[in-house]
């Protein structure tokens, strides 16, 4: 395969890259962005996939990609926008992002929620994965919080991505049109070959 690497990776590298990418972070968020202004799509779609993307991070069951793919279908959205707006949500941001959803759905839920709180046992139901007892404590608050919040950041980040993009593209097209300019400037002028000629 061409570009494979010479050494392969273990486990436990993958694992570090995952949590701590090999490049800086702003230099990742730069590649990101990157990859995101540079889609051949319209400023809507990619900012709408953006969005569903940013979405869906903050949903606790771990179908992010899927939301996010749902979500961008429904708007419009540009789907592979879609993918690289998931990577708010990381290792990194997962415990911020659920931290305010459980909190935000704590207010929502006021009312309903258990009084103890969550179960004191919550790990060893985690490692069980005993949904029907997490649903209740844990995931619902978890759920509903996530809907306000994935909503305004989406939001957030649908203008954001679509003020980028129209940026972006502005400064490409006066880019390109000095370029034609300084070519047009360059070339000879028509007729010159002929003229010299005779």
């Amino acid at each position: 395969m061409l570009f494979k690497r010479r050494k392969t990776e273990t486990l436990g590298e993958r694992l570090r890259v995952w949590l701590w990418p090999r490049r800086s972070f702003s230099r990742s968020l730069r590649y990101f962005s990157k990859r995101v202004l540079r889609l051949n799509a319209t400023p809507h779609a990619v900012a709408a996939g953006v969005a569903a993307g940013v979405f869906a991070s903050f949903f606790p069951l771990g179908f992010h990609f899927i939301i996010a793919v749902v979500v961008a279908w429904l708007f419009a959205g540009n789907l592979v926008a879609a993918a690289i707006g998931t990577a708010l949500g990381n290792p990194l941001t997962f415990p911020i992002l659920w931290g305010a959803s459980y909190e935000t759905g704590k207010l929502i839920l006021h009312h309903h929620m258990p009084p103890h709180g969550p179960p004191a046992d919550l790990g060893d139901l985690m490692h069980h994965l005993s949904f029907a007892q997490l649903w209740g404590p844990v995931l619902k608050p978890i759920t509903i919080g996530a809907l306000p919040l994935g909503l305004v950041f989406g939001l957030l980040f649908y203008g954001l991505t679509r003020w980028g993009m129209g940026v972006f593209r502005e400064q490409r097209r006066k880019r390109l049109a000095a370029k034609a300019a300084r070519n047009h400037a360059s070339a000879p002028p028509h007729g010159s070959i002929g003229s010299t000629a005779r």
